[in-house]
């Protein structure tokens, strides 16, 4: 109870209350509220109250998309890493590596990982390549081979990696694209904008040098 007694006396209702009040007192002083004057000052302070903005708490402060980023940067390293140790047909690892330089372009610190951040299904796309979908398409690879070793037919193990690799490496190619093309998007808008502007110049100075504007 004391506790919440404190938090009142320092809550904005109750000091804006009491400086309502505080105006009545002013008034009952100058003779305006006669013998009125305690109803006048309670209800100065009960609006004053009520006028008063609501007590709301803070709001919880989450990571922000950059923080989400280091943690892709540091699984991407641990995917390098894993990737390293095993042993895959050329085809698939030549893809591979491509693949993971375009993830580390998109992740690298600066303009191109802000422009990620700003794009929640494009940061979802990159994590689910890094933590799920390259890791499992190497490790069905490596088990299915182990078996298609062990007991011959079938498709071949490599050209279904080499197939799960290339369209990993076309979703990826998408993302880049269309980060790409957001960015020729404002690029161009910046032109338009300057064109209108630049074009309004042109209006002005012709009309007070009276000639006709320029095509």
């Amino acid at each position: 109870m004391a506790a919440r007694a404190a938090g009142y006396l320092e809550s904005a209702r109750n000091l804006t209350g009491s400086a309502a009040a505080l105006g009545g007192l002013a008034l009952t002083f100058a003779g305006f509220a006669g013998a009125y004057w305690p109803v006048v000052v309670g209800g100065l302070y009960g609006a004053g109250a009520l006028l008063a903005p609501p007590r709301r708490p803070p709001a919880p402060a989450f990571e922000g998309p950059s923080s989400r980023l280091d943690e892709l940067r540091a699984d991407l390293v641990t995917l390098r890493a894993y990737l390293d140790r095993v042993d895959l047909p050329a085809a698939a690892t030549e893809r591979l590596t491509a693949l993971a330089g375009l993830l580390d372009g998109l992740l690298a610190p600066g303009w191109a990982s802000e422009a990620l951040a700003e794009d929640p299904e494009g940061v979802h796309v990159v994590a689910r390549a890094v933590r799920r979908d390259v890791p499992e398409s190497v490790d069905a690879y490596l088990r299915t081979r182990w078996w298609t070793r062990l007991a011959p037919g079938g498709r071949a193990p490599e050209e279904e990696l080499e197939r799960q690799v290339a369209l990993l490496h076309g979703e990826a190619r998408e993302l880049v694209d269309g980060l790409r093309e957001a960015e020729e998007l404002r690029q161009r808008s910046h032109t338009r904008y300057l064109e209108d502007r630049g074009g309004g110049v042109l209006r002005r100075t012709s009309a007070e040098e009276g000639r006709p504007p320029e095509p």
